[in-house]
C-alpha cells in the first residue's frame, strides 16, 4: 500500500464540494476544509484528509449536528463560555478563537472555553489564527479517553493537545503537541499500513506495553482498557507523570472551566461527543512594544538554531520551521494521500453522489477485499 500525491488545488476543490454536499454552507465548508488541508500541508497526515471518514461517520450517526450553531452562554470583557451544541468542531473552534481574538484586541486578553463540541482538527490551526494577527495564540482540546494515567491500565484522558503560536521572523513560533506520546490518528495510520507500533507508544488492556495497533484501537473503541501512554511513557523515571499532568492542565482549560464533560465521559453518548476546547489570545502590546517583543523572540530562536550541533547533526530546528518547509514542499510537489484513504474518499463520493474521477482523474480504485490499484 502506497501513497499518491495530489496538487493542493485538487484536494481543496474536493474537500469544499464534499462538505457542501453534506449540507454545510460555502463559508462553513471553507473553514472545515482549511483546517483539514492545513494539517496535510504541515505534514500531519493523521489529522488531514484521512480524518474525513471520521466526520462522515459522525454526521451519519447524528453525533455531529449539521444545523447547530455555537452559542455564547457566559461572557465578560476578557472571557467567554461557549456551548457548541454538538456542531462541527472546526466551526465551533473557529467561532471561539475569533471571539478570543476580538477580546484580546479590545482588552489585551481573551480566554474562551467551550463545551459540547466535536473533534476540531489540529489544535495549532486556532493558535495560528491569533498569531497571524500579531497576537499570541493558544489552543487546547480534550477528546475521547485514550491516555492511560501513569501506573494505570484504563484510558482516562484524551490526547489533550496544547498548541501555542507567536509571531517571529523568519519563522513564527508554532508548537502543537499532544500530551500523549502520539495521537490516536498515528495509530490509525500504522493500522492502515499494517505495521507494528513503535515500542513505548501503547498499552494493552492489562496495562502492558503493546505494538499491536488493531488490538489497541479495538480496546480504545470498546472501552476494554489500555490505550496510549502519556508523553514520557508509562514510568515516572522516563517522565510519564509530566505528560499525565499536562493532560490534566489541558482538561482544566477545556472541560473544567466550561463545566463540560472530561475525556473519560466524551463519546459515551448516543447523540453527541461532548468534546470541550479552550482558546487564549494575548496582545503583546500589554507588555510593551510588540515589535520589540517579536524581535526579541526572533533573536532567541535564531540563537537556538545556531547553537552547537550534536555529532552527525547538521541542523537544529525551532518549532514552526518544519511546518513552513513542509508547506512549501507540498505546494510544489503535491500532498501525499494514502491508498487506503483514497478508497475511503471513493466510498465518500459514492455516498454523496459525487464523481470521484472528476477530482482524481487517472486514479482507479479496485477493491477485491484486500487490494486497491492506483493508476495515476
Amino acid at each position: 500500500m502506497g501513497y499518491v500525491k495530489w496538487r493542493y488545488e485538487v484536494l481543496d476543490r474536493f474537500c469544499q464540494d464534499v462538505f457542501e454536499a453534506f449540507g454545510f454552507t460555502k463559508e462553513e465548508s471553507g473553514i472545515i476544509k482549511d483546517v483539514l488541508l492545513t494539517s496535510d500541508l504541515f505534514g500531519i497526515e493523521s489529522h488531514g484528509m484521512q480524518r474525513m471518514v471520521r466526520y462522515h461517520k459522525g454526521i451519519e450517526k447524528g453525533i455531529i449536528h449539521l444545523d447547530a450553531k455555537p452559542e455564547v452562554v457566559f461572557e465578560t470583557p476578557v472571557s467567554a463560555v461557549i456551548d457548541g451544541h454538538s456542531a462541527m468542531g472546526q466551526l465551533v473552534g473557529h467561532f471561539a478563537m475569533e471571539k478570543a481574538i476580538e477580546k484580546a484586541k479590545a482588552s489585551g486578553v481573551g480566554i474562551v472555553t467551550v463545551r459540547e463540541s466535536n473533534h476540531y482538527g489540529i489544535a495549532g490551526f486556532y493558535a495560528k489564527m491569533a498569531s497571524d494577527q500579531g497576537l499570541i495564540g493558544m489552543s487546547f482540546t480534550n477528546s475521547e479517553a485514550i491516555m492511560v494515567p501513569t501506573f494505570g491500565r484504563k484510558a482516562m484522558l484524551g490526547s489533550n493537545p496544547i498548541a501555542v503560536a507567536m509571531p517571529a521572523d523568519p519563522y513564527p513560533f508554532f508548537f502543537d503537541a499532544a500530551t500523549t506520546v502520539v495521537t490516536r490518528g498515528k495509530l490509525e495510520i500504522y493500522n492502515k499500513l499494517s505495521k507494528p507500533l513503535p515500542e513505548g507508544w501503547a498499552l494493552d488492556k492489562d496495562g502492558h506495553a503493546s505494538t499491536d495497533a488493531p488490538d489497541v484501537l479495538a480496546n480504545i473503541v470498546g472501552g476494554y482498557g489500555g490505550g496510549i501512554m502519556p508523553l514520557g511513557g508509562n514510568q515516572e523515571v522516563t517522565g510519564s507523570h509530566k505528560g499525565y499532568g499536562y493532560g490534566i492542565l489541558c482538561e482544566i482549560i477545556c472541560s473544567i472551566l466550561s463545566l463540560g464533560v472530561t475525556s473519560a465521559h466524551c463519546c459515551t453518548f448516543p447523540d453527541k461527543t461532548g468534546i470541550c476546547h479552550g482558546f487564549v489570545a494575548i496582545d503583546p502590546k500589554i507588555f510593551g512594544d510588540a515589535e520589540q517583543i517579536k524581535k526579541h523572540l526572533s533573536e532567541f530562536m535564531e540563537e537556538l538554531r545556531q547553537s552547537p550541533k550534536a555529532d552527525g547533526q547538521e541542523r537544529i530546528y525551532t518549532h514552526g520551521e518544519k511546518e513552513v518547509i513542509a508547506t512549501r514542499r507540498a505546494m510544489e510537489e503535491g500532498i501525499p494521500v494514502n491508498d487506503n484513504t483514497m478508497l475511503e474518499l471513493a466510498e465518500l463520493c459514492d455516498y454523496l453522489k459525487l464523481d470521484f474521477n472528476s477530482y482524481f482523474e487517472g486514479y482507479e480504485v479496485v477493491d477485491d477485499g484486500s487490494m486497491f490499484r492506483g493508476n495515476y
